[in-house]
């Protein structure tokens, strides 16, 4: 365990925990100290990261549920103030995108499923969240975005129109919750090298022509979203609220 552990005493929520960015949010956020609340529809996915945070001496509760059921979001809250008697940090992680295609030809059931996993999820998280992190006196909610949110990416209007709401909407509420002690940023990552990109290094010329847009040349890690995260769920970063944060290897910049 890190020995500045600058979370400690506080409850943080991490949805899709099981893997990727929200795995490394999860147990970066255990190693300092933070009492993580660990939510993927499956239980079973969740066993490992449990098993890493507790074996390390952390603290975590498996919360086995579809963020995108009209209740979660309640019954994930309720859950994290029975076990840790409050909220202090709301990551809302889960989130992806399963399909490609033109606006043009595309499914409105494909829309509409892809804005309920990525972002009404998220309001309905921050509803739910909000008292208690307001409660709290320091709460932070993270919003992982993406850069398909900054950018047109063709083929997926679906999910950039999305993550693009996300951004907004984080802007929004950081300046409705401001005066009550609750801050609101978001992350932005670029490519990342988890099992949700494998498709792309499996193809060296779609590789290639991925990383070609990157200045810093590489794939980012999952490790480096998460300490992002945790500049943005402490008290590093407490004046900043409404802001986002792209790690994206100087992508959007190029």
């Amino acid at each position: 365990m890190s020995t500045s552990r600058s979370l400690t005493g506080r409850t943080a929520i991490v949805t899709g925990a099981s893997r990727g960015i929200g795995r490394a949010i999860a147990i970066r956020f255990a190693d300092e100290g933070a009492n993580v609340v660990l939510v993927s529809r499956s239980a079973e996915t969740l066993g490992d990261v449990f098993e890493q945070i507790t074996r390390s001496g952390g603290r975590a509760l498996v919360v086995s549920v579809d963020v995108t059921e009209e209740t979660a979001a309640e019954r994930i809250v309720e859950r994290a103030i029975a076990e840790f008697g409050g909220v202090d940090i709301l990551v809302n992680n889960a989130g992806g995108n399963s399909f490609m295609s033109p606006l043009q030809s595309m499914r409105f059931s494909g829309w509409q499923k892809t804005m309920a996993l990525n972002l009404d999820s998220t309001v309905r998280l921050i509803q739910a969240a909000l008292p208690p992190l307001i409660d709290g006196g320091r709460g932070s909610i993270i919003n992982v975005s993406s850069i398909a949110g900054l950018r047109g990416v063709p083929g997926m209007s679906h999910y950039s129109a999305a993550k693009a709401a996300v951004l907004s909407l984080t802007q929004t509420v950081a300046v409705e919750v401001a005066a009550q002690g609750v801050r609101v940023n978001a992350l932005v990552p670029g490519w990342i090298e988890t099992d949700l990109t494998d498709f792309l290094r499996a193809d060296d010329g779609i590789e290639g022509a991925v990383l070609a847009d990157v200045p810093m040349g590489r794939w980012g890690r999952s490790e480096e979203i998460a300490e992002g995260a945790l500049f943005l769920a402490g008290d590093s970063s407490s004046f900043m609220t409404g802001q986002s944060l792209v790690l994206d290897g100087g992508l959007t910049a190029h």
